[in-house]
């Protein structure tokens, strides 16, 4: 204990003598430095523990009520919304995009008739083939990558049960990573179980999308590209009110959400765009 306090006051002595030659401001930060709101944030372990509780109970919620959904409702919301994406102008206008392979399982807002039109359209000459990356789970802890698919054949169902493409395609040649792409994305569709009209989105806990989205982030800051449009796909049921959800520093927000009722911008880009 002696040699602890003996350590302490040395350092505050070197501090306090480097003070002396140092400026004032930095004098004051060096002995009182600024607290970082979201390390503070992570350390409380109470405040995550409730967001944790809040974002559970809001998923048990949502999970029971699309399990109620009838299936003509289901049917009649993923024809919609999927409609409503294939005739938006910021779709139409994409060259590059992800977008997520839907699971009925998983009781997700539907992508084939979307993945179908985009791959199955032979593009005219004047208008380019669009290019299409979708997810591939590569474990258990948050990693997923997003590789280009040409046709819906090369989806392959996984271990977990999802449409997934293989890492190879059937020629044997290691598929096209977006991460190491030549070309931005201009376009991310995304799943989850709920959002808010402020753009926040509760995924399942596993944290593959926000990962994904942070580190694509830092791609783009990298590469000097323009930031994708993200879109959110809805089912009406699973549109909260806002602060119905959790919020951590780790969680993306989209730019804007497509539900039965229409095309919803929310970001300030978004709504400079096409609000």
């Amino acid at each position: 204990m002696r040699v602890g306090k003996l350590v302490n006051k040395a350092a505050m002595a070197l501090m306090s003598n480097s003070c002396k030659i140092a400026s004032p401001s930095l004098c004051s930060a060096m002995l009182h430095p600024t607290p970082n709101p979201r390390r503070s944030f992570m350390d409380d372990p109470r405040q995550l523990e409730a967001i944790f509780q809040k974002k559970q109970s809001l998923r048990s919620k949502i999970r029971k009520e699309l399990k109620n959904m009838s299936p003509i409702q289901r049917a009649h919301e993923d024809n919609a919304i999927q409609n409503i994406v294939l005739e938006a102008p910021w779709f139409k206008s994409s060259q590059s995009l992800c977008a997520y392979v839907s699971s009925a399982a998983l009781r997700e807002v539907g992508t084939s008739k979307i993945l179908a039109e985009v791959l199955c359209n032979e593009s005219s000459e004047q208008e380019k083939q669009k290019t299409v990356y979708v997810p591939r789970v590569e474990d258990r802890f948050s990693n997923m990558k997003m590789l280009k698919i040409s046709s819906l054949n090369d989806l392959v169902l996984s271990s977990m049960d999802i449409l997934e493409p293989p890492p190879v395609d059937s020629d044997g040649k290691e598929r096209e990573d977006v991460m190491q792409a030549c070309e931005p994305v201009d376009l991310v569709v995304l799943p989850g179980l709920a959002f808010d009209r402020s753009g926040q989105r509760l995924g399942r806990n596993g944290g593959y999308y926000d990962m994904f989205l942070r580190k694509y982030e830092d791609l783009i800051k990298e590469k000097h590209w323009k930031q994708p449009l993200l879109v959110a796909l809805a089912y009406s049921i699973q549109i909260v009110d806002e602060g119905a959800i959790g919020v951590t520093p780790n969680d993306v927000p989209v730019d804007a959400l497509v539900s039965p009722a229409g095309f919803s911008p929310i970001s300030p880009v978004a709504l400079k765009l096409y609000g």
